[in-house]
This record gives C-alpha cells, sequence and structure tokens, in this order.
C-alpha cells in the first residue's frame, strides 16, 4: 500500500530531532513484562496475530516492540498494528514498488536524511522506530489530524483511500478493551483468607 511518498524539506531544527529520536540506543524495558493488564493486552493481541505469526516467541517479541516502539513516539499500539497490516501484512521483508521497506513500509531516504547508513530497514526495531517516529512527525505537522498524517505517511495527502483502510482494519481486528477491575466493593465482600487455616477470616467495619 505504499503510495509515492517523497521527502520533505525540514529545518534544521526539525531534523537534528528526528535524528536524535531515531539514534536513541537505550535498551527499552518495556511496560508489558509484568502486570495483569499488560498480560492481558499482550495475550489478547497475540491470540489476533496467531495466524499471520504463527511462531509464539517472535509474536510476542513484536508485540512488545511495537508497544514500547508506538507508546514512546506518542502513539496508540492498536493504531500501529491496523497500520502495519495495512502496509505490510506483517511481513518483515516486504518491499512496495516504490522501495518501501518492512513491516511499516519505511522508504529508504529516511535513513539518508535522519539515520546512519548501518541502519537496516529490516530489523524489527529499526523499522519500527523509524515508522512510528515518522507518524510522529506527520502528526504534529497536521496537529494532531491523523486523516492528514496517515494521507503523509503513505505518500497520499488528501485522499481518502489509505486513511479509511487503516482506521477499518483497526476497527475491526485491533481494538483492545481491558477487563473491567472489580468494584472495591466488590472486593471487600469477599473475607480475606487465613493462610494458616484456610478459613475466611471476618473484617470488622472500622
Amino acid at each position: 500500500m505504499a503510495g509515492t511518498q517523497s521527502y520533505e524539506p525540514m529545518s534544521a531544527s526539525v531534523r537534528t530531532a528526528l535524528s536524535e529520536a531515531i539514534s536513541d540506543r537505550v535498551s527499552p524495558i518495556s511496560p508489558l513484562t509484568s502486570g495483569t493488564e499488560a498480560n492481558s493486552w499482550l495475550e489478547d493481541m497475540s491470540r489476533r496475530l496467531e495466524k499471520r505469526m504463527p511462531d509464539r516467541a517472535a509474536r510476542l517479541d513484536f508485540l512488545q516492540t511495537v508497544h514500547y516502539e508506538a507508546s514512546r513516539a506518542g502513539l496508540d499500539p492498536q493504531l500501529v498494528l491496523g497500520l502495519i497490516q495495512v502496509e505490510s501484512g506483517f511481513k518483515k521483508y516486504a518491499v512496495s514498488r516504490a522501495g518501501a521497506r518492512g513491516y511499516m513500509q519505511v522508504m529508504p531516504f529516511w535513513v539518508k536524511h535522519i539515520g546512519a547508513v548501518e541502519d537496516n530497514l529490516f530489523h524489527l526495531r529499526a523499522n519500527l522506530r523509524y515508522g512510528c517516529t515518522i507518524l510522529r512527525h506527520y502528526l504534529d505537522i497536521e496537529r494532531g489530524n491523523l486523516f492528514r498524517a496517515l494521507g503523509r505517511y503513505n505518500g497520499s495527502l488528501g485522499k481518502p483511500d489509505y486513511p479509511r483502510l487503516v482506521d477499518r482494519a483497526l476497527s475491526k481486528t485491533w481494538v483492545y478493551q481491558a477487563p473491567p477491575r472489580p468494584h472495591l466493593a466488590a472486593v471487600r465482600q469477599t473475607p480475606p483468607i487465613d493462610p494458616m487455616g484456610l478459613k475466611p477470616v471476618r473484617v470488622s467495619a472500622q
């Protein structure tokens, strides 16, 4: 689905900011390593992605990387999954007729202008780092207008087809609803268990 995206001249300050965002090599600490809600998201997305990525270890690594890079760029991870579905169909080595590469179909000219010559756009983290940074850049240009930002990303600014495809992929496949948390009152209604006798313990109201 990659369009005819072309390089748009940027100010020196913008180019520097994008370059710094790309080149940050700090090892990520994923927020999905622990916590009930985090694990729920990971398992839910993993089930949805299983047919496209049968290997569980690779699938979980992919999802953790998507979540980290999207969150780092201030993007919704589910939106990024919808974009990847449309752009590459989750094919790591996808190459478009325009030359865009990888999961997020990043154009090679970005490496020249904001990256380093050794950056490999087929590498999972590099591809997602570039893709999320670029989409964030376009969102900033368009002052939060996602429709226009997606058009810029795809090289089809002003045309509705691509933004609608991403929105459809997101709404049909990747919308996530966190499981409801138990109400505090309901929790208090359940007596705690005595770890020694395994009997309900009555708690007097204070």
